[in-house]
């Protein structure tokens, strides 16, 4: 066979007279790996689209060359893969922890949620209900309204009256003083 010449109709040939080659020849030393037929299409096109950007100048033995092409880009591939996966194992690592909490932090959540519960206790069950659903469960007031079977304006007042109370609970305030 003559040698193919480099130009984009000289890659459109070897597409033509190769391609069907080189997926089934990598569909083989892919095979028993996750999605190897379909890797082995994407390989092929990736080399091609490569060739495209920049033909090569004469090729001798075309099959060769594809091969040892291929089997780069699919070093190449797997490469990126392991340094890609690396990096996500190590930020896996570095994200936990970052959210692991030192037993000095677990202590003193523990007393600011003692310290709330004992704010609480003298208010009313449905202005509680409304603050905790507001500040520890991120509800809007909608939402709220909706779970009590009350309005969102009543909600509103709900908040506002436990706000109050937890006010005049740290500052020793009577609650009914303002402030």
């Amino acid at each position: 066979m003559a040698p193919i010449r480099s130009a984009p109709s000289g890659t459109a040939e070897l597409y033509a007279q190769h391609q069907g080659w080189l997926v089934s020849w990598l569909r083989g030393r892919l095979r028993g790996r996750p999605q190897g037929a379909d890797r082995a299409a994407d390989l092929v096109q990736d080399l091609f689209c490569k060739l495209l950007e920049r033909p090569p100048a004469a090729i001798e033995k075309p099959r060769a060359f594809l091969a040892a092409s291929a089997i780069r880009l699919l070093i190449d591939q797997q490469r990126r893969l392991a340094v890609e996966q690396a990096y996500l194992r190590a930020l896996a690592v570095i994200r936990e922890q970052e959210m692991e909490a030192s037993p000095a932090q677990h202590c003193e959540a523990v007393e600011a949620l003692t310290a709330i519960a004992a704010m609480l206790q003298g208010l009313a069950e449905r202005p509680r209900r409304a603050f905790l659903m507001s500040r520890l469960d991120g509800l809007s007031h909608a939402e709220i309204a909706a779970e009590l079977g009350v309005s969102a304006s009543m909600v509103k007042q709900y908040v506002a009256a436990a706000l109050l109370h937890c006010y005049a609970a740290v500052h020793g305030v009577p609650a009914g003083d303002g402030a």
